[in-house]
């Protein structure tokens, strides 16, 4: 029911890590309702399979984690789309393990694309998302307000993720940006091949998610786009500062 409200016709959208995942079928979902749509990818190798699979997408390689890449990225955005309505924030690295295990490397790489890349992505978007007084969406996760053994790290991004989008919702209120943050749980994603784990290993690592969810399953990716959506629509004017556990129960156990 919440993808058939939508309308997002003469809008024009970003979603960062669109390249798989939640972002996307996000990224689709926009197109789909009307959106002029941008998909940000960080590699330049998984550019032309994105194109094939979603041509309604336009498509933009940049690191989030670089300043003068996400400002040339959103730069082309607003000089293509002719304005910018709609920021997702979904990038992220997930690199779990226990604390004296982490390596300097996978610490900086969730921090360096799940905080600071949100922070630097939003700032080149700002001034065009005050001219249309649009709406930002950032992608936390069940893991920010409900800890975890081995994934104190991602954790921590997450909780960041938090307090940024609560802390903006008050900034920016009075230039009529909205800022809300969708925080899944599990989520049936190309994510746990990214785990360094051996594939037969990788269905006994989500059944231990699994069981932690009341609901007794993961998610699929489109069923959360389609809160991502819900928030970012031009129609939800009452709704800032919102953190969203769209999680199957997980964060009640």
């Amino acid at each position: 029911m919440l993808r058939g409200m939508q309308n997002f016709q003469g809008k024009t959208v970003v979603v960062t890590g669109a390249g798989s995942g939640i972002g996307e079928t996000a990224a689709a979902m926009f197109a789909r309702a009307g959106a002029t749509t941008f998909g940000i990818v960080r590699r330049p190798e998984a550019l032309e399979s994105a194109r094939a699979k979603h041509p309604a997408v336009r498509w933009l390689v940049a690191d989030v984690g670089k300043a003068a890449d996400v400002r040339g990225a959103l730069a082309r955005v607003v000089d293509h789309g002719g304005r910018l309505d709609v920021l997702v924030n979904n990038a992220g690295v997930f690199a779990p393990g226990p604390l004296e295990a982490a390596t300097e490397a996978a610490i900086r790489a969730q921090l360096d694309v799940n905080v600071v890349g949100l922070v630097l992505t939003t700032q080149a978007a700002l001034a065009a998302l005050v001219a249309t007084k649009g709406s930002i969406v950032n992608i936390g996760s069940a893991a920010g307000h409900k800890p975890a053994a081995g994934a104190s790290i991602y954790g921590a991004t997450k909780a960041a993720v938090e307090s940024l989008t609560r802390s903006w919702a008050l900034e920016l209120a009075p230039a009529g940006v909205r800022v809300n943050a969708i925080c899944p749980g599990p989520t049936d994603t190309p994510v746990f091949s990214k785990l360094g784990v051996p594939a037969d290993v990788v269905p006994a690592v989500k059944a231990q998610f699994v069981a932690q969810v009341p609901l007794g399953r993961m998610a699929s990716p489109d069923e959360v786009a389609a809160w991502i959506l819900h928030v970012a629509d031009p129609a939800v004017t009452w709704m800032t500062g919102a953190i969203l556990a769209i999680d199957g129960g997980m964060s009640l156990t």
